[in-house]
């Protein structure tokens, strides 16, 4: 799968570590950065990886910050994105399955590898169930096209 991965200065560890997990899995990932531990601004890197996204250029895309807050709303600002700030193993799962998320938001600040990486992979797993979810989400995508 083809997927982008982008942090702000809170979770450069953890980003680094997914990414190298994720390409050891056989995805192509494009780091879309921050570098470092100087503070950076999160909604340049949550648009940055929303906008590919939504344009189709990844499948999917990751996003940490210390809580995920702020990511979330960076993200779901771009049309198209479905961000999901997610907090447990259920949210991850019920993200994709209900929702489509086509953006997993991780809360840098409390969130170890290991619970990232699990998270993840059920993320990765889980397909969409459509029908009624499907209803929905054309009802979210007609109100972007409308607004925009």
């Amino acid at each position: 799968m083809r997927l982008a991965i982008a942090t702000d200065h809170h979770g450069v560890a953890l980003k680094a570590a997914l990414a190298a997990w994720l390409r050891e899995g056989g995805h192509s990932v494009e780091d879309l950065g921050s570098e470092g531990e100087a503070a950076v601004d999160y909604p340049d890197y949550a648009f940055a990886l929303a906008e590919q996204v939504a344009a189709g250029a990844v499948e999917r895309g990751i996003l940490i910050c210390g809580t995920g807050i702020g990511m979330s709303i960076a993200a779901n600002k771009v049309a198209g994105a479905r961000a999901a700030l997610v907090y447990d193993e259920a949210s991850a799962r019920l993200s994709r399955e209900h929702n489509d998320a086509n953006i997993l938001v991780l809360p840098g600040n409390w969130l170890d590898v290991e619970r990232a990486r699990a998270w993840l992979a059920l993320w990765l797993a889980t397909p969409f169930a459509g029908g009624r979810h499907a209803r929905r989400l054309a009802r979210i995508e007609d109100h972007e096209r409308d607004a925009g």
